[in-house]
């Protein structure tokens, strides 16, 4: 898997954990952020690697389901891009203060 859908599918994950099943946030949770196996994950499981397999697949194409309805990644991205093209151009140490907090909370 390319570093680039790691990041992507972590970031989605972040915001839809919610949605997706208990099972489904333990094992994309052990995945992703522990940077569990396959195999580490099917023996905590007591499941086969392909059943591990097929239920992150399942995963993360319901988190990518969600960003395709919502949007809530892109957006964020955008309010990055435009709070840091903002913060070019304010020369008010206030603002500029103003501008990293609100930046911030998007991280």
């Amino acid at each position: 898997m390319s570093l680039e859908k790691t990041i992507y599918i972590g970031s989605l994950f972040s915001i839809y954990k919610p949605l997706l099943t208990e099972k489904q946030q333990e094992m994309l949770s052990l995945y992703y952020e522990e940077d569990f196996s396959l195999s580490e994950i099917a023996d905590q499981f007591g499941i086969s690697r392909q059943g591990v397999r097929d239920n992150i697949r399942r995963g993360e194409n319901q988190l990518q389901n969600y960003e395709a309805a919502l949007s809530m990644h892109a957006n964020r991205i955008k309010r990055l891009s435009l709070l840091d093209e903002l913060q070019a151009q304010v020369d008010e140490p206030n603002l500029r203060r103003l501008i990293e907090q609100l930046k911030q909370i998007e991280e």
